[in-house]
């Protein structure tokens, strides 16, 4: 007996991952500019923390959170620019509790958004059919009245 040809599975290809341009991207930031790295990396930190958590496919969450805080540490971070750009002036920043506060709320704040607006686009959905829902019962009621239906 002949034997069938096994129809070869297709292989995908394997995902790659780029983790490691990320590490060496962190610490060239880490060695040419520290002081920014060092504000940047604790204003962002709740952003970070949700990239590394959000399991979603194109992680919403930590989007969210990580433009939210982003938006929040531009402010310190210019004022670091012109300022020097020195370690010591980046932990005088972040040592301002306004600062890191401002900049962690906003990433709270990305959080509450990520999770309020599908419900609260839920409600707004629900409240627009039931007043359509009401203006097809008026208008139905107006022509039962007006062409003398009776009782449908």
């Amino acid at each position: 007996m002949a034997r069938r040809p096994q129809a070869t599975a297709a292989k995908s290809p394997p995902e790659r991952s780029y983790a490691w341009v990320q590490g060496l991207l962190c610490g060239v930031a880490a060695t040419l500019v520290p002081g920014p790295a060092l504000l940047v990396g604790l204003l962002l930190a709740p952003g970070l923390v949700s990239l590394l958590l959000d399991q979603a496919p194109g992680k919403p969450m930590a989007r969210a959170v990580l433009l939210s805080g982003t938006a929040a540490a531009i402010p310190p971070l210019a004022a670091l620019w012109h300022g020097g750009g020195g370690v010591s002036a980046a932990i005088g920043l972040v040592g301002d509790p306004a600062i890191l506060g401002t900049a962690w709320l906003a990433g709270a704040g990305g959080w509450l958004l990520n999770e309020m607006a599908p419900l609260l686009l839920r409600l707004g959905l629900d409240a627009a059919s039931a007043a359509h829902a009401a203006r097809l019962k008026a208008e139905r009621a107006r022509l039962v009245s007006e062409w003398d239906l009776g009782e449908l």
